[in-house]
């Protein structure tokens, strides 16, 4: 069995601990968000939504955000069915509807940032903006290089 390098070795310790990391922040994240009715799932699609520079059709919501087109979809009937959400005709494509935020869409999001800006400040207590940046890189990388090889064989799951 041929043997990793050392820095495969320190990668798949890495590997793991996003995966704890990951679900540590979905669970984190549901409690923040939970007052306003929002699940840290449904916070990442408006959150794509509201920082689209304007409105898109689900499949390219999914696409940025890296996840299954289907869950995305079904988070967002669920929002569209609650009034945070509303669809919008596409004038360039008859099924591929446009999402938006409602006003209570953009109220719900609003006070979930409006919650996380003192959070994030209490995650970041004593990580410089280096550590963080440095680490920000190398995920980027490992996110690119990952999208690439995954390329055509579906998407991640939010």
């Amino acid at each position: 069995m041929p043997r990793r390098t050392p820095s495969a070795e320190t990668l798949t310790d890495l590997i793991l601990t996003l995966f704890r990391v990951n679900n540590a922040t979905l669970v984190w994240g549901d409690r923040l968000v939970r007052p306003f009715g929002l699940t840290s799932a449904r916070w990442q699609v408006m959150g794509a939504i509201a920082y689209a520079d304007r409105p898109q059709p689900v499949a390219w919501l999914a696409r940025d955000l890296g996840a299954n087109r289907q869950n995305v979809q079904r988070i967002v009937n669920e929002l569209a069915r609650e009034g945070l959400l509303q669809f919008q005709d596409n004038p360039h494509h008859k099924r591929a509807q446009l999402v938006v935020l409602t006003e209570a869409g953009k109220r719900a999001y609003d006070n979930a940032i409006r919650s996380w800006d003192p959070a994030a400040d209490e995650l970041a207590t004593g990580l410089s903006s280096d550590e963080l940046g440095t680490t920000l890189r190398v995920l980027s990388v490992l996110r690119t290089r990952l999208t690439a090889n995954n390329a055509g064989e579906g998407e991640a799951d939010i």
